[in-house]
């Protein structure tokens, strides 16, 4: 079986959103870095990344990730990640990999789009930069 893989965008107020499908891996991660990097030299400091779509992930799309977030944070942005407990089938790979590295805790994760793009009382009160 062959999985195309894809990065698609979209706005979601404040956000903008990189919805990803496939296999995250040593040919593919350049392509979400690309994008990634894309979005933070336009402007978009608050990115979610829809990784529920993700069948596979290998340690050079943990890299991206981890890069993501270090990127987005030297910004003084934010990097949600879109982990459900059951996605891509039978659970997310994405977030069994990056648990198992224990390196899950590094990243902020909600369950769905709406969860991810809500912005909580507290973020308003701390006085977040704009772009």
């Amino acid at each position: 079986m062959v999985v195309a893989f894809n990065v698609t965008g979209d706005e979601q107020g404040e956000w903008t959103v990189l919805s990803v499908s496939g296999e995250l891996d040593l040919v593919t991660s350049p392509v979400l870095r690309a994008r990634v990097h894309d979005a933070v030299a336009e402007g978009r400091h608050s990115l979610v990344l829809d990784l529920s779509e993700v069948y596979f992930c290998d340690s050079s799309g943990v890299g991206v990730l981890i890069a993501s977030r270090r990127l987005i944070h030297s910004c003084r942005g934010k990097l949600r990640l879109i982990l459900p407990a059951q996605g891509a089938a039978d659970g997310s790979h994405v977030n069994r990999v990056l648990g198992a590295l224990g390196v899950r805790r590094l990243f902020e994760v909600h369950p769905d789009l709406d969860s991810a793009t809500e912005d909580p009382a507290t973020d308003d009160e701390a006085g977040s930069l704009s772009a």
